[in-house]
């Protein structure tokens, strides 16, 4: 039984995130990651990372966190809210990041969602953020066309 509420542990994962051996100390071995989204193959094309990583541990997110680190430069990381119930913690907040590849910036909200055992391990992870505006940092050129309503035609972004 861990000494630390499930707040404290995700608290303590957040501000680590670039530290292996923390990342290691409180997440489970067997910790399932959902990055973004369940399966989108074009989404990992621009961001490699995003999907389920299931029982694939600490090792994950500590390749996640580098792969963002190594692709754009942390401006800000504001979590505005954090708080739990039993095992469940929910964090809410927003970031800006800009692309080290183009220097283009990405301001979008962010959540959370975690489960932590009574071990204090979290064995659950799932980052959700504003993806479009994200890969839209690495966007270089070109149109996207979309239609979301027949009756109002295509979209041009």
């Amino acid at each position: 039984m861990s000494s630390s509420t499930p707040t404290e542990i995700v608290k303590k994962l957040l501000s680590n995130t670039l530290n292996p051996e923390v990342v290691r100390e409180v997440v489970a071995p067997d910790a399932t990651y959902v990055s973004l989204n369940y399966d989108n193959p074009d989404l990992t094309k621009i961001l490699p990372y995003a999907g389920s990583h299931t029982k694939a541990g600490p090792q994950a997110i500590i390749d996640t966190f580098a792969t963002v680190n190594r692709i754009w430069a942390k401006e800000a990381f504001d979590i505005q809210t954090l708080f739990g119930a039993g095992e469940d913690v929910a964090v809410f907040g927003s970031f800006t990041y800009r692309s080290r590849s183009l220097g283009q910036v990405s301001v979008s909200p962010f959540s959370i969602w975690c489960k932590v055992n009574e071990d204090g391990k979290v064995t659950y992870m799932q980052f959700m953020e504003d993806t479009l505006g994200s890969t839209n940092s690495f966007q270089k050129g070109g149109q996207k066309q979309y239609v979301v309503l027949e009756e109002k035609g295509e979209i041009e972004v």
